[in-house]
């Protein structure tokens, strides 16, 4: 199954914890780029779905808008994935993007409407999982992502991946640029996600200083933990220390648990290597406008050079 048609640039702006609701979403989804959301941005289902209907609506009447999509966390410790779901069959939500699970009957679910769903997964034993269960995308999380992430490059991943399923593929992993978008196509993706530069744009729903630090990082900065919430993900070193823990030194946190996960992320900012080419906090609709002309040019380049 190809990617959506209504996209301007081949790009999803990525669901970031507790950094992206209906705002960010709608102006992506306005300029052309595929807007998402983590269903427990909200903090009980009946928010989510307010969100669900105020991105619809808002939405509505626009000339071809991308579509827009949620995350659903499908791990044991996450009470609301049942709730959530349903909202999203409801809904008729265009892609589903699910994590920490590749589940059968969610995959059934989004199917029932003729929606997408596309899974996150870090080893090729995760993407084979998710290939059974009959999701339509698979997003290889590479090395450098923000968030929960692996450490696989993306050019022995993708091409792996793309040995045993035909249908869509999404390359996750310091992806700042509409060159760096181009980039991902060339080397076999169908998308790109890009989390960490949307994290620095007005829009985003985190702190200034949270958006002020992603702009002053640098690669070095990141640090690849399971010791901030159980699982491994990017943070940026210095809101670790600035919670008072020592970066090089952290203590264990045990297994994942939803139901803890934003008093884990409050005020230890994640973050990947694509930090290294984010020097302003500009509007997302303006944000969008840029890596367009950015993936425009840099495919007529390369067309032009070969």
């Amino acid at each position: 199954m190809q990617p959506f048609e209504t996209l301007k640039i081949p790009a999803i702006a990525a669901p970031m914890f507790l950094t992206s609701g209906p705002d960010l979403v709608v102006e992506c989804c306005r300029s052309g780029v595929l807007g998402t959301f983590p269903a427990l941005n909200q903090r009980t289902t009946e928010g989510f779905g307010d969100w669900l209907t105020q991105i619809e609506e808002r939405l509505e009447g626009e000339d071809a808008p991308a579509p827009y999509g949620v995350n659903l966390i499908v791990h044991g410790s996450n009470s609301r994935v049942k709730p959530d779901l349903e909202l999203c069959v409801k809904h008729k939500v265009p892609l589903v993007i699910t994590s920490l699970g590749a589940v059968k009957e969610v995959v059934d679910a989004v199917h029932s409407y003729g929606g997408r769903i596309y899974h996150d997964v870090i080893k090729t034993r995760h993407a084979e999982k998710a290939v059974e269960a009959g999701v339509d995308g698979l997003i290889a999380v590479c090395a450098g992502a923000g968030g929960h992430g692996g450490l696989l490059s993306p050019f022995g991943f993708i091409p792996e991946i793309r040995s045993f399923f035909d249908g869509t593929i999404v390359l996750s992993g310091a992806i700042s640029t509409g060159a760096q978008v181009a980039a991902a196509r060339a080397m076999g993706a169908d998308l790109a996600y890009l989390g960490t530069r949307f994290i620095a744009t007005k829009e985003a729903m985190v702190s200034q200083d949270n958006k002020r630090m992603v702009v002053e990082s640098k690669t070095t900065d990141i640090v690849y933990t399971p010791k901030i919430s159980g699982v491994n993900a990017n943070f940026m070193r210095q809101s670790i220390a600035a919670a008072g823990l020592d970066p090089d030194n952290l203590p264990d946190h045990g297994p994942m648990d939803m139901e803890s996960e934003a008093k884990a992320w409050k005020n230890i900012w994640s973050a990947g290597h694509g930090v290294a080419a984010i020097d302003d906090i500009p509007a997302a609709a303006d944000l969008c406008a840029r890596l367009i002309a950015e993936y425009r040019e840099t495919c007529a380049r390369l067309g032009a050079e070969a």
